[in-house]
């Protein structure tokens, strides 16, 4: 792969307008802007990252992480630039020095395509289909369909978000670049050769979408093996910025809620946090923080939070700069955060494994992923069943209540199961246990 080709201000759906400006913004730019003030990412105000949302302490929701992830995009991107174009004269000059912009876009919309209630609610979603009332749909709609809804993934709905073209709406869906779309799609293949991990990249829907995406940013398809019907693509380089940028935010700043919460004791936190740093940064930490009459824990928790991250994403910086090549090549291996240095990756591996232990487990996250399962298992039983059978009385009312961009009218089955999953994702948490209650006749409207 060649820099000069994957890096493209050319839009989805509005190619022979390639050539037009509007203003002076760069194409990357329009991107983020068109992205910060949508409303599928203004819903993630409202979405489950980790803990459940606020209660009296306001811990992280999917919108202030988006935010966080593309701030540190925004700074991997821009940094990889200036490294590069030394190596690289010829990238002067070039759109190739605005892959921070496009990196802290792409960063804006990873998780725009996530299920209410976070990856139980993803859970719910595939084992609808997998154990529960949905199994015999798998007689009912094609092969390759069946592996898409049972293996629901969603990063293959944020692409299917910002690309599809829903009811009522313009060709290319939010009309994005080609390059900030490939830099999203951490998983280049169709569901077909998920495996065992279950993640993939795009829906078949959109296959043909990425396929064209791919053929104009010079991004190779490789071979799928036995599988049949699998598409395998390589990663756009740029998509390794927007996941350790994601592997930064998610791992250090869940450290940072968990003490608010009590979860982990100050010492603890402390421990893990400078744990990144060797024996004279740390005390050099300590010692500025002294210095400047910091007494208070959580301050404290935040300066040295400040401290890794920053370490972090120089790492990540120098190892994709010390593995361009690799990269470029599809022979890189693992991610970014997998490839730093020792000191550095060891101390994120034990974060990773306290954050499971201590977090992720915690009473107060798996009460939420109980009650969010039930909430999900629900709507996707009633909502699916009224999309298979459209005639029966209790179907149509619910089908009225789908916006009119879902195609739920469709005569084709796999059309009304997709609008229903389409639904079911863009809504966000407190929308989905309101449609739960009315759904179950717990609650009704004041009248």
């Amino acid at each position: 792969m060649k820099w000069q080709q994957l890096i493209s201000s050319k839009r989805l759906g509005q190619e022979i307008r390639h050539s037009e400006r509007h203003d002076d913004r760069s194409e990357f730019k329009r991107d983020y802007d068109r992205l910060i003030f949508s409303a599928p990412f203004r819903r993630l105000q409202n979405k489950t990252q980790v803990f459940p949302l606020p209660g009296s302490i306001f811990v992280h929701n999917r919108l202030t992480h988006s935010l966080e992830v593309s701030s540190v995009g925004n700074s991997l991107g821009a940094d990889v630039a200036h490294l590069l174009k030394k190596k690289h004269p010829e990238l002067s000059g070039t759109l190739f020095e605005e892959i921070g912009t496009i990196v802290s876009a792409a960063c804006l919309a990873h998780d725009m395509g996530n299920p209410p209630f976070g990856h139980s609610g993803e859970k719910a979603m595939q084992a609808y289909f997998t154990e529960g009332d949905g199994m015999y749909l798998r007689n009912h709609v094609s092969r390759r369909f069946w592996d898409d809804i049972t293996h629901f993934e969603g990063n293959a709905n944020a692409f299917r978000l910002l690309t599809h073209r829903f009811k009522g709406r313009r060709d290319g869906g939010f009309v994005m670049t080609y390059s900030m779309l490939a830099s999203i799609v951490k998983y280049p293949y169709s569901a077909s050769a998920a495996g065992k991990k279950g993640k993939f990249g795009f829906f078949t829907s959109e296959e043909n979408t990425y396929r064209r995406i791919a053929s104009e940013l010079g991004i190779p398809q490789l071979p799928a093996g036995d599988v049949p019907g699998a598409v395998v693509f390589m990663r756009h380089p740029l998509v390794y910025l927007v996941e350790a940028a994601d592997d930064i935010c998610y791992e250090i700043m869940d450290i940072e809620d968990a003490h608010k919460l009590k979860l982990l004791t100050y010492a603890e936190t402390e421990d893990l946090l400078l744990g990144f740093f060797d024996a004279d940064t740390r005390e050099h930490i300590r010692q500025r923080v002294s210095d400047e009459g910091v007494t208070d824990e959580n301050e404290k928790v935040v300066y040295m939070r400040a401290c890794v991250i920053g370490k972090l994403e120089n790492e990540c910086v120098r190892t994709f700069v010390e593995h361009e090549q690799e990269i470029l090549s599809g022979t890189f291996q693992g991610s970014l955060i997998k490839n730093i240095s020792p000191l550095q990756r060891d101390a994120y591996r034990k974060c990773t494994e306290v954050s499971l232990r201590r977090i992720y487990n915690s009473k107060v996250v798996l009460d939420v992923e109980l009650s969010g399962y039930k909430i999900m298992e629900t709507l996707m039983r009633d909502l699916v069943e009224a999309a298979v059978h459209p005639d029966k009385f209790h179907s149509q009312q619910l089908i009225r209540r789908f916006s009119s961009q879902y195609d739920i009218q469709s005569p084709d089955l796999e059309t009304r199961i997709m609008a229903v999953l389409d639904y079911i994702t863009g809504m966000t948490d407190i929308y989905a246990l309101d449609i739960y209650q009315k759904i179950n006749g717990i609650s009704l409207p004041v009248v």
